[in-house]
């Protein structure tokens, strides 16, 4: 479809690919490294109004300031995935006080597998805010999205959930379960004029997680925001980060299970 287009399911009027950019953005996580990468790539093109819900802390605050240092208007509210009672009136809050272009959805937990496994109370706690979280605070978004008749819900998943692996099943069937959720209701929300984006990265280097030893794929916060940017221009349902994951993980997932159990993933 040209870019000069009338979209009769999304964002309105369509002007140039740029007009698909968010001016609003909500995130949903406030202090996580993809998230605020991605903000700041947004406000240098033209998002200019800026939420940032996470739990209350100074690493919140920071991330707040600097944004703010970038030319946005930057806006903080509490916000815990663990508490979905509060989602409505929480992010409620947030729509009321005007229309959001594009919510971002970060929030998430790796745990630790071999802790967890012997933890169900822990292991439960990567599920309830990895997908319980998820699911609450996305469907309260989602509505208000379809309420305006326009928005982007963008929803950080991982290619972790495409098939179950030793090390870390726990976080890889959480994220199964938000990547399912996330694609049924992109089925849900269309011709709306919502629309949601899965971004499936592959392993992300961050400053506090390092690639593990093999991991070829891996990739860094900037250059997901770099996807999800791209992704927001095409108005793309699915993002993998690298594209060659989309590729690899075809290939792995169709692998015979004897076969799969020996590699080293």
């Amino acid at each position: 479809m040209p870019d000069d287009t009338v979209s009769p399911t999304g964002w309105g009027r369509i002007a140039p690919a740029a007009a698909r950019l968010p001016r609003s953005l909500l995130v949903l996580g406030g202090t996580s490294e993809i998230a605020l990468a991605t903000a700041r790539r947004l406000i240098a093109r033209r998002t200019r109004t800026v939420w940032l819900a996470g739990r209350p802390s100074p690493a919140l605050d920071r991330a707040a300031e600097q944004l703010r240092g970038l030319g946005a208007q930057v806006r903080v509210i509490a916000f815990d995935a663990l508490d979905p009672a509060s989602h409505q009136s929480v992010l409620g809050t947030v729509f009321t006080d005007g229309d959001i272009d594009m919510v971002l959805l970060a929030f998430g937990t790796l745990g630790d597998q071999a802790h967890d496994e012997r933890s169900p109370q822990d292991a439960v706690r990567v599920a309830q805010t990895n997908y319980t979280g998820a699911v609450s605070s996305g469907l309260v978004c989602a509505g208000a999205l379809q309420n305006q008749g326009h928005g982007c819900l963008v929803v950080l998943s991982s290619v972790a959930g495409e098939r179950a692996r030793r090390t870390d099943f726990l976080y890889g069937s959480s994220k199964a379960g938000l990547d399912t959720f996330a694609q049924g209701l992109g089925d849900a929300l269309y011709g709306t004029g919502a629309h949601v984006m899965v971004v499936r990265p592959g392993f992300v280097r961050t400053r506090t997680a390092s690639a593990p030893p093999g991991a070829r794929l891996a990739t860094t916060p900037e250059a997901v925001a770099t996807a999800v940017e791209l992704g927001l221009r095409r108005r793309a349902e699915t993002v993998w980060v690298p594209g060659r994951l989309r590729v690899v993980m075809s290939v792995l997932r169709h692998l015979p299970r004897a076969v799969f159990r020996r590699l080293p993933v």
